[in-house]
């Protein structure tokens, strides 16, 4: 990895943190949220082998959108306009009511670009794995379970991204409560 990559990488991971520094995630221990995209990150290098800058760039900042006060244009200005595209990709829209975003992932999964699906399956596989290892604490199983069938359905839709990391999701999936 050149310097500039490495940088790059760096000020991702600093700009995520900062924007989701008084976040926390919904298990028991109210794990730090940035942990979240650290996770996606580490999926896509370590067990996938993806090494597409642009790709883990934007997996750490995949919520940062969604999620914080981050506006395009501070994504843009920072990042440049690929990493924030594939960030625009996977970011919902908070306008819509939940049952609607959620249908609206499972429609547009097999239309994101490459580098959107990756982060969108990383994001499944550690969604996954969180809630089966470290639940919402206010999650009863049914819902853990729902949670599980609509990542599958969205999956469904990115199949023939990586096969990698659609082994690694359906691994997890098989371990569904």
């Amino acid at each position: 990895m050149t310097n500039g990559n490495l940088s790059v990488l760096i000020s991702a991971t600093a700009f995520a943190a900062a924007k989701h520094r008084n976040q926390r995630r919904k298990d028991a221990d109210a794990s730090p949220y940035i942990n979240h995209p650290i996770a996606l990150a580490s999926v896509l290098v370590n067990e996938a082998g993806i090494n597409d800058l642009t790709v883990i760039v934007a997996a750490l900042l995949h919520d940062t959108i969604e999620d914080t006060t981050t506006t395009t244009e501070e994504l843009l200005s920072a990042f440049g306009e690929e990493i924030a595209a594939v960030v625009l990709e996977v970011t919902d829209d908070k306008s819509l009511d939940k049952a609607e975003r959620k249908r609206l992932q499972v429609e547009h999964a097999e239309n994101l670009s490459l580098g959107a699906k990756l982060v969108k399956l990383a994001d499944k596989v550690c969604n996954l794995r969180d809630i089966r290892l470290t639940p919402p604490a206010d999650w009863p199983l049914e819902r853990r379970r729902e949670y599980f069938d609509w990542a599958k359905r969205v999956v469904d839709g990115l199949r023939g991204a990586h096969s990698r990391l659609e082994q690694l999701f359906d691994a997890e999936y098989a371990e569904r409560p």
